[in-house]
Order: structure tokens, then sequence, then C-alpha cells
């Protein structure tokens, strides 16, 4: 973990309510696809915990949903200001255990992270099919980067305005050549898609945080294996240990 000043070098919508900020700074202490950063905003007791979606050797890419307060606030922001942040918390996605043919899940703000994992599975010579839920074709962001890295990407919305009508795991059901799957997004979605999915796979949680690094223990949650921090023994869970 690192705690620095980043300069903000994009802040701009992409979506409904969606926006994609771009920060300048140090990112050596991001170490694997689906870690995250905290913000500092003034004027708020806590930080903001936010996916990291892609980074290189200067820069971090961001994506969040205007939701509240905080939310609010960084969306007002503009090119020039700086932010304090904690960079390079969490654990992260496990890229060795995917197979040649993973299957990545994502569901409205938690598409993200999926991205940069998305960009390292090619690396590596996989070959990822990748689903993204979105509620109604205003809500979409993101498609023609993901497919960018990979032909195999489905869409659903919830409404049927874009792609396939209905929840992800409707595209899930139709799919038997995946050898594992890493998936992000609302809660009650993760519980669809392990209940869905016919492999092994990683799922990465929200949580309400404190600290953001296990210090608090806030964000305790219980799994077969005892009990572990979301902001540092996670976010990312194996399907195996996960209690519902």
């Amino acid at each position: 973990m690192n705690q620095g000043i980043y300069k903000i070098l994009i802040n701009h919508e992409i979506a409904k309510d969606v926006y994609e900020m771009i920060l300048m700074g140090d990112t050596s202490h991001i170490t694997a696809p689906g870690q995250f950063i905290n913000i500092q905003l003034d004027g708020f007791y806590l930080r903001r915990p936010i996916s990291v979606c892609d980074y290189n050797k200067d820069t971090i890419t961001l994506l969040y949903k205007v939701v509240g307060a905080g939310t609010e606030k960084m969306a007002a922001m503009r090119s020039g200001q700086e932010l304090d942040c904690l960079v390079g918390l969490g654990n992260g996605f496990d890229t060795s255990l995917s197979g040649d043919h993973p299957l990545l899940i994502g569901g409205g703000i938690g598409i993200p992270p999926l991205y940069n994992l998305c960009k390292k599975l090619v690396s590596e010579g996989k070959t990822p099919t990748v689903i993204l839920g979105f509620n109604t074709v205003q809500d979409i962001f993101y498609v023609q980067d993901f497919k960018e890295l990979t032909p195999n990407v489905c869409v659903a919305t919830a409404d049927g305005s874009f792609g396939v009508k209905g929840f992800v795991t409707a595209i899930i059901e139709k799919l038997n050549d995946y050898t594992y799957f890493y998936t992000c997004g609302p809660e009650a979605m993760l519980k669809a898609v392990y209940d869905t999915t016919k492999s092994s796979g990683q799922l990465s949680f929200e949580e309400r945080m404190g600290c953001g690094f296990g210090a608090c223990m806030g964000c305790s949650c219980e799994t077969k294996y005892g009990n572990k921090r979301i902001c540092k023994d996670g976010p990312i869970l194996v399907k195996e240990e996960i209690i519902w």
C-alpha cells in the first residue's frame, strides 16, 4: 500500500451517472487486477474505495457511479485538481487458475475491475469470454473497449433495450466451454452467478469500509475458512469458501 497525491488528468461522464477519471501518479504498488484505491475527499470522514479499471506506469483509470454525496463531489472535480489516495489495496484476481477459456461476468459498476483482468488474461495467451450486464442501454459503457481485447463479448440488459433481454445468467446458462470464471457486481448478481456457473471461480465483493487496509475490522465477513476482511483478505474470494 502507498499513500500519495495523484493529479486528475480526465474526469468525464461516459454513461448515465458513470464517470471515467484518470489519475497521474505512482502506480508501482498496484500488483494485480481487481485491487482498489481509497480516496480522501474534503469534508468526508471516510475515504471512498474505488476499483482500479486499468493502469500503466504513470496513470490509474477509475470508473465510478454517482450514488451519493461523495461520488457527487468526485464528479464535480476538474483536470488539474489533486487527490490524496491509498493505492494498492486488496488482494486482486489470481489469473494462474483461469485455464485457457475463462469467463468474465460483470454487472453495472462491478464491470471496471474486469477490464484490466481481461487485458492480463489476453497477454497470457488466454481466450476470455466476457458477459456485461446493465439495466438499460443508457447505462452501457466500455463494451467497445472489451471488444478491442477479445471478440467474445456478450451484453445483457434487464429491459431488453440492448443485447440479450434479462440478466447475465441468461447467457451463462447457454455456455459450457469455459474453464473458470471471474465476476464482480451487486451481491444479488454474485449469488446468481455462484448458483449458475459450472466451474470454480473468483468473486469480487463490495462492502462498506472504514480504514480500507485491514486495521478496523469493519468489513469482516464469515467464510468457510473463518472470518475475512473484504478490504485486505478480499475483495476477491474463491467460490468454494463463500457462505451465503
